[in-house]
């Protein structure tokens, strides 16, 4: 009875687990792929701020490191707060994108104009409240935000029914090579993290995130809310799961001393 009692409860558990791990439909494909290391297509056009098509590889021409910030400048909820935080980040680094490095906000949309990323860009360099010359805001150009985003591992996919991408929140560091060096996550980005990438990005070395990737799933795309919130219902999942497993354990263990009491 005792064995048929714990089975019973690390079903349960293993039920509960099950759907925390399962990946809402809306967030298929929409993750972050490690691909330290992997080349950039120097070659890929973009539409500056000004309207004028730029390779991505004159952004590399100065032997600078590279940051890769992936939103669309229409987002109603994400971009605008990863935007914050990488301006937040930048201004506690005693650094200047266009100097130690090159920031490029890219647009995942192929239908936004680059008089939007020209108005984002203006009104965050009023934010940032210094000159930021290496700080470039884009527009796609014949698919090369996907492009690029294939390259570095960069998942979003467009939701039809609302109108809006799904995208992961997160920052990709490249070496003045123009090869992936490293991962950053979440919507808040330490400046000692980024200086710490660049620096070593710059120094063609190479560091996995996988560890701070965790932060990226304490966000998930709810539906209903049309947000991207803490997941709550699932951190009560994981909760309700580890419950069991020890109230289980617990129940099975004092069973087992008491038998051994009355034997």
């Amino acid at each position: 009875m005792i064995r048929r009692f714990s089975i019973l409860l690390l079903t349960a558990a293993s039920l509960l687990l099950a759907q925390i791990n399962q990946m809402p439909s809306e967030l298929e494909g929409v993750d972050v792929e490690e691909k330290l290391g992997a080349q950039v297509d120097g070659s890929l056009e973009f539409i500056n701020e000004a309207g004028r098509p730029v390779r991505l590889d004159s952004f590399f021409n100065q032997g600078r490191p590279v940051v890769l910030n992936f939103v669309y400048y229409e987002c109603p909820m994400l971009c605008s707060r990863v935007l914050n935080g990488v301006t937040s980040s930048i201004r506690e680094i005693p650094w200047t994108p266009g100097k130690e490095y090159e920031l490029l906000t890219i647009s995942i949309s192929p239908r936004e104009t680059f008089e939007l990323a020209a108005a984002k860009k203006q009104g965050y360099l009023s934010k940032f409240d210094r000159p930021a010359p290496g700080w470039h805001f884009l527009a796609d150009h014949r698919d090369a935000a996907k492009k690029l985003a294939t390259q570095v591992g960069y998942g979003y996919k467009w939701d039809k029914s609302r109108d809006m991408f799904a995208h992961a929140s997160a920052l990709v560091l490249l070496t003045p090579q123009g090869k992936v060096a490293r991962y950053l996550y979440g919507i808040q980005f330490k400046a000692f993290d980024l200086r710490l990438g660049l620096t070593e990005a710059s120094e063609g070395k190479m560091a996995s995130g996988k560890m701070e990737k965790m932060l990226l799933w304490c966000y998930q795309y709810d539906p209903n809310a049309k947000s991207y919130v803490m997941a709550a219902r699932n951190i009560m999942r994981a909760g309700g799961a580890i419950t069991i497993l020890v109230l289980g354990f617990s129940l099975v263990r004092l069973i087992r001393q008491d038998k051994e009491r009355h034997s």
